[in-house]
């Protein structure tokens, strides 16, 4: 079984071990083990059951799960598929595990969605796709499953969510045994307490020895990144309404026993949620089988179990009709008592045991059919041909070179040079490498914070408003050198800010990086470097992400690209088709600027020029025997003269891969994948030296490569670079990892998957 599990805190994981329990029980002939999902940076207690861990952002711990399921013979993976326990967008890394497993799967479907995203759509055509059989839990999420997303109604079993033996009514010390009106799962803003909270002057005064119980801690997600706010809320709700003392609030995430306790004391249960496509709640399902009266909005989920008597529907957001129906029921205990017995009926098929049954019956015939398309030879598997895998994402180094300030400049082997002092250049690579990371959720979230943060305030410290320009380097007793920075450092700035705009989930970052960007954008027009221009126009691409339609800034950009597209002309002849008359640094940022922006400006002679400059310069970029091998800065390139071979360095390895990663992502042809991959490599020892340029035990990156050693500092730059490279490259395999989605033409001819364009 693939999914959540406990001691992790969420209904997955409950559903999951519950589950897996009543499986056990009902055939203890069965080996049952658990593959389980972790959140970045996260860890459980978990029991012996437990024998395989994912983090959820890391693809290649997919590719070794499909692996040991495949070693280990299993005849069946059960997956508890949700969106947001997978990693990648919309949980797509799921995929990679399921294209490399050979062996048949039943996917249990925890949230439908009537209006699915282009990625979500996407991703769970793919599960169904992979899948043999496919579970929901009511007859609306197969209807609406057939709708959405076309599935085989001979696919799809109905088994509802399972839940304990249903408790005998019981008192409860902690509320004295009054009428208890009971809600109860992790809290979240979506669950509409507040609305029971409204209702409770009005119940009160009909009814004064009733007490509203809240049942659940926090949802671990929402703690993460808003804290306590709703519940103190709630709470402070409740005594304004000066109803405190009848709204009792357990914090904490209950046991089985715990939660039939509070179930068997309950006279009503509510489910006041604001999400009209949940498509199931398993605390719904516990409270209808447990033959409680259940008061609820009208989600889809409730809708069904409410159905024919079983419960009440109340409109939306509406406390005076909570109220009311309270009333009613406290009022009319035959009433009462026949919407329970109603309830208990239905819930007679809801018990653990008969669910497991269910499963087990939907596990054999998806052995059934999957031996079937063998003999046939349609579901036969060979293993796949792999890509190397990627590094693990290792960022000690990066957080060694960070203190209070900000990412220092320079290191001595693998220890901080303090003397250099910081620079913004830096810092704005640090927080482009930040943003990526949040984006792709492979670490925990408060370092994820922390450290784009201070990276961010670095950038904003650096921003004067007199000039409209950034200062480069301060010192590391926190003084700003006088000089304004250079062209390529204000360029590097916008181009961070710009990717903060885009890409970002924190609020409060993404709007500073709104006023940042605007404010240093016009000083761009002065810019007289080419890589300045370069950098600018990837921040504005980045910014467009969001913000599409800012004519302000596009205007920007067709200036700088006019630009870049002039000095190409002006400098290309026959052989060198090449924006200036030598080879330099960061040499393929100006065809990807190139590239990024004639995507979305539609411009067929500026991709033509993206796509020849980088062509004819991945073709520069190869030793004899095939690796990476950039131009050296000990001389670089200058045309009619030999190239320099040294002393190569980690940024233009960096700006090839980025560069080729987007040109593939626009184009679609593989070639650019194949040059990205090979110019990664060469931090990983594809290089003349046949040594490792990153440095896997520190998850620092050496400074370069000269012609008879490495220089072993691992300095900011390198650092970053490797690491931004690493990113990128990753967020490339998970696009790739999804089944194709379908294709739209942009307006220069180039297929972009829909869900790309969608963004």
């Amino acid at each position: 079984m693939l999914g959540n599990h406990l001691p992790r805190q969420c209904g997955i994981a409950t559903f999951t071990t519950d589950l897996i329990d009543a499986i056990a029980s009902e055939a203890d002939d069965l080996q049952c083990f658990v593959l389980a999902m972790n959140d970045a940076g996260e860890r459980h207690e978990y029991p012996a059951r437990v024998r395989f861990e994912i983090a959820e952002g890391d693809l290649s711990a997919y590719r070794r799960a499909a692996d040991y399921l495949n070693i280990n013979s299993v005849d069946v993976l059960s997956v508890q598929h949700e969106y947001g326990i997978f990693g990648g967008s919309a949980g797509e890394h799921l995929l990679e595990l399921l294209r490399e497993l050979r062996r048949p799967v039943v996917t249990t479907l925890h949230t439908i969605l009537e209006s699915p995203s282009p990625a979500q759509r996407t991703v769970m055509d793919s599960v169904v796709s992979l899948s043999e059989r496919v579970v929901v839990m009511s007859d609306d999420g197969a209807a609406l499953l057939r709708k959405v997303h076309g599935v085989d109604a001979a696919k799809i079993d109905v088994i509802h969510h399972g839940i304990p033996i249903a408790p005998d009514r019981r008192s409860l010390d902690s509320v004295d045994a009054r009428s208890v009106i009971l809600t109860f799962g992790l809290l979240s803003p979506d669950k509409g307490i507040e609305y029971v909270i409204d209702a409770m002057p009005a119940i009160l005064e009909r009814h004064p020895n009733t007490v509203y119980v809240v049942l659940g801690a926090t949802h671990p997600h929402v703690k993460q990144h808003h804290g306590e706010a709703y519940r103190h809320m709630l709470q402070a709700r409740a005594e304004r309404l000066g109803v405190e003392g009848s709204v009792v609030f357990h914090n904490r995430f209950v046991s089985h026993e715990e939660l039939l306790e509070f179930l068997g004391a309950a006279e009503l249960y509510v489910t006041p949620y604001l999400k009209e496509e949940q498509s199931t709640s398993g605390t719904l399902a516990y409270a209808v089988g447990s033959g409680k009266a259940v008061i609820s909005t009208p989600y889809r989920y409730a809708r069904e179990l409410l159905g024919d008597g079983r419960g009440v529907l109340v409109p939306w957001r509406d406390a005076a009709a909570i109220g009311r129906e309270v009333i009613a029921l406290l009022d009319n205990p035959a009433a009462r008592a026949m919407m329970q017995a109603r309830a208990a009926r239905y819930g007679s098929s809801m018990s653990w045991p008969i669910v497991a049954r269910r499963y087990l019956d939907s596990f054999e015939r998806a052995r059934a059919s999957h031996a079937e398309r063998r003999r046939i030879g349609l579901a036969a598997k060979s293993p796949s041909r792999r890509r190397a895998e990627l590094p693990d994402p290792n960022l000690a180094h990066v957080g060694l070179m960070t203190d209070d300030t900000g990412m220092l400049q320079h290191a001595c082997f693998d220890v901080p040079r303090y003397r250099d002092g910081y620079c913004l250049d830096d810092n704005a690579r640090a927080l482009l490498l930040m943003t990526l990371v949040d984006e792709a959720r492979t670490e925990p979230a408060p370092l994820v914070r922390t450290l784009a943060t201070r990276y961010l305030a670095f950038v904003t410290d650096a921003f004067d408003e007199a000039t409209g320009r950034f200062k480069n380097f301060l010192t590391y007793d926190r003084s700003w050198r006088n000089e304004v920075a250079s062209d390529d450092s204000h360029g590097r700035a916008l181009w961070a800010l710009g990717a903060v705009v885009g890409r970002s989930s924190d609020a409060g970052r993404r709007s500073l990086g709104v006023r940042l960007f605007l404010d240093g954008l016009p000083a761009s027009r002065s810019l007289t470097s080419p890589r300045a221009w370069a950098y600018t126009l990837l921040g504005i691409d980045e910014y467009l992400r969001a913000l599409a339609g800012d004519s302000n800034v596009e205007a920007v950009r067709s200036e700088l690209t006019a630009k870049l597209v002039e000095r190409f002309e002006h400098s290309r002849v026959e052989g060198w088709p090449w924006f200036e008359d030598r080879l330099t640094y960061c040499n393929a940022r100006l065809p990807q600027a190139l590239l990024v922006s004639a995507a979305r400006m539609g411009d067929e002679k500026m991709m033509a020029i993206a796509e020849q400059s980088l062509g004819w310069l991945a073709s520069q970029h190869v030793a004899a025997d095939g690796s990476f091998a950039p131009v050296g800065t000990n001389g670089f390139h200058v045309r009619g003269s030999p190239r320099a071979g040294f002393d190569q360095q980690p940024v233009e390895a960096a700006a090839m891969v980025s560069a080729c990663i987007d040109a593939h992502r626009v184009t679609g042809q593989a070639r650019w994948m194949e040059h990205a991959r090979r110019a990664f490599q060469w931090f990983l020892g594809q290089n003349c030296l046949e040594l490792p340029v990153y440095d896997a035990r520190t998850g620092g990156c050496r400074d370069g490569i000269h012609q008879d050693r490495m220089n072993e500092n691992q300095g900011a730059e390198s650092t970053l670079s490797f690491h931004i490279a690493l990113a990128e490259l990753r967020a490339a395999d998970r696009l790739a990892a999804r089944v194709a989605p379908p294709v739209v033409k942009t307006r220069v001819g180039q297929s972009l998957p829909l869900a790309e364009t969608a963004s």
